[in-house]
């Protein structure tokens, strides 16, 4: 039964690298509960400090990955349409990846923010503030997911 979770500790922790740059996967808390089957595999390979530790990392990460897209629009004086128009920017992207998971929340929001009436200059502000806030996200997100991956490597040496 052990390598059973271990399995799905490795699995579960390729997965939650994945989700960093597919919006579907929530990629910190997989990535965190490979953490936890890892510590069901031998209760010695991962701390009860590095479980609460990551655990407040992952739930820190999850809530900026919800609010920073938010915060950086309005930043920029956007609108609803612009935070729409990026996560449908960022959906239809998927199908064209990975080019189009960069370029398209910046075009979502940029498109959507034009819908509004808005001045070009202040949608392509608004935009890029999107695209930013995609990008700090995303790469957070990955760096947590490698951050597991390393502790779980670690464990295993």
């Amino acid at each position: 039964m052990e390598y059973v979770w271990l399995g799905f500790a490795i699995i579960a922790a390729l997965i939650g690298l994945a989700g960093a740059l597919l919006p579907m996967l929530p990629g910190p808390p997989v990535s965190y509960v490979a953490l936890w089957m890892m510590w069901l595999y031998d209760g010695n390979c991962v701390s009860s400090i590095t479980l609460w530790v990551m655990g407040a990392l992952m739930l820190i990460l999850t809530v900026i990955d919800y609010l920073a897209p938010i915060w950086l629009t309005k930043i920029g004086g956007g609108s609803k349409h612009a935070m729409r128009g990026a996560t449908i920017g960022l959906l239809v992207g998927m199908l064209y990846a990975p080019i189009g998971l960069i370029v398209g929340p910046f075009l979502g929001a940029l498109i959507g923010e034009l819908l509004t009436k808005s001045p070009f200059l202040k949608s392509l502000k608004v935009a890029a503030l999107s695209f930013l806030a995609f990008i700090l996200t995303t790469g957070l997100k990955f760096f947590y997911g490698i951050g597991v991956i390393c502790i779980l490597v670690a464990a295993l040496l």
